[in-house]
């Protein structure tokens, strides 16, 4: 593979609990080595079913206002169809239609290009499995 192309995976454990996760410091040293100060793209993917990444303001309660929102959108009872692992699980099946599990952003002399108050997070409502795998890839 040429150097105009990089991935790495991150191992993310996030726990027993519905979680935002900020992976921002983490495609930040991702980018210092793969990047090298050229500009370029960073896609961010998580290869999970039950799992997504969203760009947004964390610290100030968004990211708990997201979890509260999903819960409100996709609550965690037995309506759904696909029923294994806890009571809900189903809706975590549901999670990446509306939290892709993708993200690609823009990268300007080696580094993220994001917005004031932007992060980049791993968002995780299913308490069945704690460990994640999230892969950053670099074209430039």
């Amino acid at each position: 593979m040429s150097d105009a192309f990089t991935t790495r995976i991150l191992n993310v454990t996030t726990g027993t609990d519905e979680t935002v996760a900020d992976l921002t410091h983490d495609c930040e040293q991702f980018l210092q080595q793969a990047a090298r100060g050229r500009d370029g793209l960073l896609n961010v993917f998580v290869p999970h079913a039950t799992a997504g990444i969203a760009i947004l303001e964390t610290g100030a309660g968004s990211d708990s206002d997201l979890l509260a929102a999903l819960h409100t959108l996709l609550p965690a009872d037995d309506r759904w169809q696909h029923r294994h692992g806890t009571p809900g699980h189903g809706r975590d099946h549901v999670l990446p239609a509306l939290v892709p599990p993708h993200a690609t952003l823009p990268v300007i002399g080696g580094r993220l290009e994001l917005g004031t108050w932007q992060s980049v997070c791993l968002v995780d409502t299913n308490k069945d499995n704690p460990d994640r795998r999230v892969r950053l890839s670099f074209l430039g």
